[in-house]
């Protein structure tokens, strides 16, 4: 990596941030001294919203001055690998190497391992322009950028541009949709990265998980007060459904006669389960996670024709050969979804009645994924679906006027100034806060699926070169369709209160070629 000096502009942002520091806090004091107070002013409430853009400017002030200790690290690192002699052993470069390294530990007092993370940390987020510039321009955190260095650690120099490019530009094709890296909180921008890797990864993840599940182990930690932890590091489903089953218990357990919380009653319970459990051979045999762990799986993928991972409700993406495990199990909350085929966004289901369908929830969980309060990250299946516009105020049942939100959200949305904004059939709402800010939303990346090589079939394939030709996808370029046969029904001509929409969700959708109309 060459050595960089372009400390000097990330210096300008930092004088501008610490000046606009200064300019709040004298019109602060001004306030206080009740000085050149005009008529209509409310001082608290100027005051309130001084604290709230100091925060916000300090927090930009401390992300540009990790861009300055980043740069400086990368460099150090840099002019010490520059100061040693060509022909030098691999030897003497190693002491070299660990040399900078714990004078950085030093200067900043830091473990050395500390200190040799953030050198290689920082030499990974110099090396990203767009990365680098987003930190040291404050627009995202230290946190972001050190997601990225993480979920970019094991691609080659293509790969870990491709993903840049992705979230950080958007003229990109097909760019990172919604919240901008910075407006997500670190673990979401995490969960959301990782998921676009998953997919892109030139190792394939079933193969990324063979490795990972050999190193499945159990860890034991004593700590203090007479406490102690356990940890698992199993497969992502298992861990999944331990979890989901403990919530579910525990949840099952609360009442007026319970005085243990949540939080105490699941370790409670999988300690009792453990403990309750028989034998090392009972406990060996895991057996598949049953009506647990929600499962969207690519059709194609499900059929083994690929293997495009597969998304676990509450983890994140999987390999294909889990989700087929998963479904053969009989695992009775994975449900069928339909996808947008051009981008494998789910489609919009309507009903005009207040009561919410199962079908219809079950949608709203799986557009959002979360709580859509801004930065809240609860995942749990007891999140309560909200009208965005109240029913008595006009809002219709529709996945366009509904949203997720926790218990604690859901509250704080009626008994304060919180205000979500409008949703679509494939996106959750932004929120506007009471001081004015708005908050846009987390948007799933949701990609076409992928199609197996030679799966058209030989009839498709023959006419295909005299008949077909590409159009760009748009609504516009799809020609109005109207069935043929009298089996079939058009969805667009059905009225919204027709009770064939009740039976919709539930159809078994037949992959026959047969019964789809397809010649051999």
């Amino acid at each position: 990596m060459g050595i960089s000096g372009g400390v000097g502009v990330v210096l300008e942002g930092v004088r501008a941030s610490v000046a606009a520091l200064d300019a709040l806090e004298r019109e602060d004091a001004s306030l206080a001294a009740g000085a050149s107070v005009g008529a209509g002013v409310d001082v608290l409430q100027r005051r309130y919203e001084i604290r709230l853009e100091r925060l916000e400017v300090a927090s930009r002030l401390e992300a540009q001055l990790a861009g300055v200790k980043a740069q400086d690290a990368a460099d150090a690192a840099g002019f010490q690998e520059a100061m040693t002699p060509p022909d030098a052993s691999v030897q003497d470069r190693t002491y070299a190497q660990m040399s900078v390294v714990e004078e950085i530990a030093g200067v900043l007092t830091i473990s050395s391992a500390g200190a040799g993370a953030l050198v290689e940390q920082s030499r990974r987020i110099c090396s990203l322009p767009p990365v680098f510039q987003a930190l040291s321009t404050g627009t995202m955190s230290w946190q972001h950028a050190r997601v990225v260095a993480d979920e970019t650690e094991g691609l080659d120099a293509v790969g870990a541009a491709a993903l840049v490019a992705h979230f950080f530009d958007p003229a990109t094709p097909h760019p990172a949709r919604g919240a901008a890296p910075g407006e997500l909180v670190p673990s979401r921008f995490r969960a959301k990265i990782r998921g676009w890797r998953e997919r892109h990864h030139p190792e394939s993840i079933q193969k990324r998980h063979a490795k990972g599940a050999a190193d499945r182990r159990m860890e034991y930690t004593p700590d203090r007060d007479g406490m102690a932890w356990v940890s698992l590091y199993l497969p992502g489903d298992t861990a999944c459904a331990i979890w989901n089953r403990t919530t579910a218990t525990a949840r099952g357990l609360q009442g007026p006669d319970e005085p243990r919380t949540l939080t105490q009653l699941r370790p409670d319970i999988a300690a009792s389960l453990l403990l309750g459990a028989g034998t090392a051979t009972d406990l060996a045999e895991i057996p598949t996670p049953r009506a647990d762990v929600p499962v969207t799986v690519p059709v194609l993928s499900l059929l083994g024709l690929t293997d495009e991972p597969a998304f676990l409700d509450g983890f994140g993406p999987i390999p294909a050969s889990m989700a087929r495990r998963l479904v053969a199990g009989g695992a009775e909350s994975f449900y069928r979804v339909l996808v947008d085929p051009r981008d494998g966004a789910p489609l919009e289901i309507g009903r005009k009645n207040y009561r919410l369908t199962g079908a219809i929830k079950r949608w709203i969980r799986l557009r959002d994924a979360q709580c859509t309060f801004p930065g809240c990250t609860n995942r749990t299946p007891d999140n309560e679906t909200d009208h965005l516009t109240a029913w008595q105020h006009g809002g219709t049942t529709n996945v366009s006027n509904l949203a997720q939100l926790c218990r604690k959200h859901h509250r704080l949305k009626h008994h304060s100034q919180w205000t979500p904004g409008p949703a679509t059939s494939k996106d959750p709402p932004g929120w506007t806060s009471p001081t004015g800010r708005h908050y846009n939303p987390e948007h799933q990346d949701s990609e076409p699926t992928h199609w197996p090589p030679g799966s058209l079939p030989p009839w498709l394939q023959r006419e295909a070169a005299g008949k077909c030709q590409c159009l760009e996808a748009s609504l516009e370029n799809f020609p109005q369709w109207e069935p043929d046969d009298d089996r079939y029904v058009d969805l667009n001509d059905l009225s919204p209160d027709d009770p064939l929409w009740a039976e919709f969700p539930a159809t078994q959708f037949a992959l026959v070629p047969d019964a789809i109309g397809m010649q051999s």
